[in-house]
């Protein structure tokens, strides 16, 4: 069967051979990958990787969202946005101003999707994830300002959602919604931690943000890296330290993902320097208010984007950047390089597949 791009400009589509857009099916085998013994009784296992490629042109894609197996939504830079759904790549633009925003951040509430730029002015577009995909978006919050500049953006269920960004005065920037995001208000700062000279975030993957029930983790970098964290859906904060390399303006947490309230870890590095292996990567289980370094000094290095394999009791985990892929066995105690593949970001859909996205590529990863 052939398979199809559709893009859309100005209420026009045109229908693509997806052949035009180079996607391809490539299957990797790596053999002898040591497997932990708390997962597999230290014997050596064959892994099976099998990338389903799909190239979308002009495009560099920190930001994706997955609906399900068959469906995955996208934001990335010139104003792009679109999704993938049963093998249709479906892509639009938008510009505001007559200016195209770059977007960086995505997130789904289970019935909408919501997309966010970094730069002034930041705006949040919102789209019915269901309806066909010429209706077009609307703003629902916009935010004009020299220094606005926001990182990431998730829904913590299908009414409460949250957005960061860089201090613009002495705090971070976070707006939240209440009502599943029509409606979008900043915190004060005076209900904020005050950040640090120096201290900021990363818009590398939209990955700054996590979430569990009513819990809220927000990661900085530069030069302090602390973890904030909210246990109420961002009434009430506390600030932690963090022992990741920190001190210069591209040092810092790039990433984190917690498995439940308790189990949490955070990745990142020197952006400058993606082969330094100091103190990038450490791991929490008092819900974030301790952290200890784990394979200090060992691959990887910089990364840009880490998620706890769901259905794995927090032993598995993968990580991604333009390194390649790494994978943990035994809760980031260890890692393996499992493809040189370079990505921003991943998501999981179950236990044995994934969406991940890059520059000018997106792709769904079936492994065992």
């Amino acid at each position: 069967m052939t398979k199809n791009i559709v893009t859309h400009k100005n209420n026009y589509m045109n229908v693509i051979p997806a052949s035009l857009a180079n996607k391809s099916i490539v299957i990797i085998f790596f053999i002898n990958i040591f497997i932990s013994l708390q997962l597999f009784s230290q014997s050596e296992k064959s892994l099976i990787l099998n990338f389903e490629d799909f190239t979308i042109k002009n495009t560099s894609i920190r930001a994706i969202e997955v609906i399900d197996d068959s469906t995955v939504w996208f934001a990335g830079s010139n104003g792009k946005f679109g999704r993938i759904k049963n093998n249709l790549i479906e892509i639009d633009s938008i510009a505001f101003n007559d200016k195209y925003l770059n977007f960086r951040s995505i997130a789904y509430n289970g019935v909408d999707i919501f997309f966010m730029s970094i730069e002034n002015p930041t705006i949040i577009y919102k789209k019915k994830a269901s309806a066909l995909f010429s209706k077009r978006p609307y703003i629902v919050y916009g935010e004009a300002h020299e220094k606005a500049f926001y990182n990431s953006m998730t829904f913590i269920d299908n009414k409460n959602g949250i957005a960061m960004g860089d201090p613009i005065e002495d705090c971070l920037s976070v707006i939240i919604t209440k009502d599943g995001g029509n409606k979008w208000k900043k915190i004060d700062c005076t209900d904020l931690p005050e950040v640090l000279d120096g201290e900021g975030a990363f818009a590398a993957s939209n990955t700054n943000i996590a979430t569990y029930k009513n819990n809220i983790w927000i990661v900085t970098g530069g030069l302090r890296a602390r973890i904030f964290n909210s246990k109420n859906k961002g009434k009430n904060w506390d600030v932690y330290e963090t022992p990741i390399i920190q001190g210069n303006k591209m040092t810092g947490i790039f990433t984190v993902d917690f498995y439940d309230e308790n189990t949490g870890i955070i990745m990142g590095g020197n952006w400058e320097e993606k082969s330094n292996f100091n103190a990038t990567k450490a791991l929490t289980n008092d819900g974030g208010k301790t952290w200890e370094l784990v394979a200090n000094k060992k691959a990887p290095g910089y990364i840009s984007c880490t998620q706890y394999v769901p259905n794995t009791q927090g032993k598995k985990i993968v990580s991604v950047s333009t390194e390649g892929i790494y994978l943990s066995n035994n809760s980031g105690s260890s890692w393996k390089k499992i493809s040189d593949k370079k990505y921003y970001s991943i998501r999981f859909v179950d236990n044995n597949t994934a969406w991940l996205s890059g520059n000018e590529i997106i792709s769904k990863l079936k492994f065992n």
